[in-house]
């Protein structure tokens, strides 16, 4: 399957997700930035409150869209030793990456959500959104953080995945939502016709959107 953009490919899976629409219980968080623009079309379609969870993939040196972990709200950090062993990655150099990734962290959460608090998470079903999922290191890291703060039920929902990044994802929460799983995979801007850059402005748009949106 091939998306048209984010936008369109979020409002395919909110038809999958329909059985979650009009529940008090369902909050849809989105993983920034790219996740945003899909979740927002899910928000909308479900009549469900839209929030960012903000995390961020730590890059391997030197070939930054290589995940060797990622960190999360909560300090939460996952690393994927076996690329780390692969690419005999110092300790010293994953330390340095995890520093720079978190204060750029504490940046989105404080600019994307400005003076608006947190919407409470414990006893809810959430909707865990991104554009897709390629290592899933971002996902796992987002995971670990939201289970320390005891939501009833965890739902990933994604356009397309990985198979196997589908299957580990799978093991570790309630229920996985996926449009496609194409193999062989390469990255996820291949599944789409038009994947840009989504802008620190769009997430912010989009969020400001879905607030006014849910309080009328």
């Amino acid at each position: 399957m091939l998306f048209k953009d984010r936008r369109l490919a979020g409002q395919v899976l909110a038809v999958k997700l329909a059985a979650y629409a009009n529940r008090a219980d369902v909050l849809v968080l989105a993983l920034p930035r790219g996740g945003v623009p899909v979740a927002f079309e899910v928000a909308k379609a479900l009549n469900a409150p839209l929030d960012v969870f903000v995390v961020r993939k730590l890059g391997v040196p030197g070939q930054k869209e290589l995940a060797m972990g990622a960190i999360a709200s909560g300090n939460v950090r996952i690393l994927l030793e076996d690329i780390i062993r692969q690419e005999k990655i110092a300790t010293e150099a994953i330390e340095k990456v995890t520093a720079k990734e978190q204060q750029e962290l504490n940046r989105r959460q404080t600019l994307y959500r400005g003076d608006r608090p947190k919407l409470a998470i414990a006893g809810r079903t959430i909707i865990l959104i991104d554009d897709g999922l390629a290592t899933g290191a971002t996902m796992r890291a987002a995971i670990a953080a939201l289970h320390k703060q005891q939501p009833e039920k965890i739902v990933v929902a994604v356009p397309v995945s990985s198979p196997q990044t589908y299957q580990e994802i799978k093991s570790l929460i309630d229920e996985i939502i996926c449009a496609d799983t194409p193999s062989p995979f390469y990255c996820v801007g291949l599944w789409y016709e038009k994947f840009p850059q989504t802008t620190d402005q769009e997430v912010r748009d989009l969020l400001n959107q879905s607030f006014r949106t849910s309080k009328l």
